[in-house]
């Protein structure tokens, strides 16, 4: 395998890294910064190290289905595997940072699916329609679920916490709430999204899955560190306004969401997820309270990101081939 393209598929694999990082940093903190329990400097830093965590102890769950389970690409020529993850990598990302700049927040998880499989097809090589099924049926029902658990979470805790304790006790025991709950959402999303910088370049031999993990998490933070608070604005205070209490539920709601799915090493989106608990908890104060334009416009985008980026992987690596020919 040419060193070049090995250079250059890892190096893509960073940028996805990065552009995950900046897009999906809102999903974790994203609603503590807008409740304001949180700076956005705070939320920022914990994002990075819970991020990293979740990378580095669980990543490598979701790593397998990205890296071998839509193509096989440990079972393919080297080098032809390579291409598929330079090109699919280069192809999500290039979604993902439009996405980014635009403040939409959409799934990073959506978009490598979408490359992976067009390059895949690009290559004529076989994709695993079955498991794409699979995915897609997780990709319904993790907003559906989400938004679900959001909204019995903020009824029931609602019921408990404005009760049963003290206004005074309250002020001192959401914000740390919030906070705790907003680091396992940043854990759950390492351990899931990270496969998205790595899968790839551990499927086509590049790197170890321990290294790559552990690159794919530096690049996350990276690009958490630099551009993103430009989506934690959107879901943090664009969708609904939200209570300390709603913020709490969101997150813990869409933090078990992620986990579970997680576990059983199916990449959904972890932007999915916050969103659909946060409609969710915004539901108990009626429909009137949500932003539905930023709403549709995000449903939008999310329906729209397999199919750009599957796109632009399978254009761009049938361009490649026809010019190395």
């Amino acid at each position: 395998m040419p060193l070049l393209l090995i250079f250059l598929t890892v190096l893509a694999s960073v940028g996805i890294g990065w552009s995950i990082g900046a897009n999906d940093a809102a999903n974790s903190l994203g609603a503590a910064v807008g409740s304001r329990v949180l700076t956005l400097k705070q939320a920022i830093i914990l994002i990075a190290l819970f991020g990293f965590l979740g990378a580095a102890l669980q990543g490598h769950h979701v790593a397998k289905t990205i890296g071998k389970g839509i193509v096989p690409l440990n079972q393919l020529d080297k080098t032809v595997s390579a291409y598929i993850a330079l090109v699919a990598s280069f192809a999500a990302c290039c979604w993902v940072i439009l996405a980014t700049y635009w403040k939409i927040p959409i799934s990073t998880s959506h978009s490598m699916v979408g490359a992976v499989a067009g390059a895949g097809l690009a290559m004529n090589t076989a994709v695993k329609w079955k498991v794409l099924m699979d995915i897609f049926i997780c990709w319904i029902t993790t907003p559906l679920g989400a938004a679900l658990m959001g909204y019995l979470f903020y009824i029931v805790l609602k019921n408990i916490f404005y009760r049963y304790i003290p206004r005074k006790y309250l002020d001192m025991i959401l914000p740390f709430l919030i906070i705790t709950s907003g680091c396992y959402v940043a854990y759950s999303w390492g351990a899931n999204d990270v496969a998205n910088a790595t899968g790839l370049i551990v499927g086509a031999g590049i790197l170890s899955a321990k290294s790559s993990l552990i690159l794919g998490g530096l690049a996350i933070v990276l690009g958490i560190v630099t551009w993103g608070y430009k989506v934690i604005e959107t879901v943090g205070s664009e969708i609904t306004h939200l209570l300390p209490l709603m913020a709490f539920s969101a997150q813990l709601a869409s933090a078990i969401n992620v986990h579970i799915y997680t576990v059983f090493g199916i990449p959904v989106s972890t932007s999915h997820s916050i969103v659909g608990a946060i409609c969710g908890v915004g539901l108990v104060r009626g429909v009137r309270v949500l932003n539905v334009r930023i709403v549709r416009d995000i449903v939008f985008s999310w329906l729209a990101t397999p199919f750009v980026s599957g796109v632009i992987s399978f254009i761009f690596l049938k361009t490649l081939i026809f010019f190395i020919k």
